[in-house]
């Protein structure tokens, strides 16, 4: 692989690693403004506190 190839590669991946970050973002701020989501969310954390072993 010449230096430009291996420049090119490096470059790509992460400009990669940026868009699913950004991704990543945007899905997590679209769920967190998902009141139906949150409340979902809420429940699940609750029925999962409900069902854990006594300490």
């Amino acid at each position: 692989m010449s230096r430009s190839e291996a420049i090119r590669s490096a470059l790509v991946a992460s400009a990669r690693r940026l868009r699913r970050s950004s991704e990543l973002a945007a899905e997590v701020a679209a769920l967190e403004a998902d009141d139906d989501d949150r409340d979902e969310m809420l429940a699940v954390a609750g029925l999962m506190e409900s069902l854990r072993a006594p300490r």
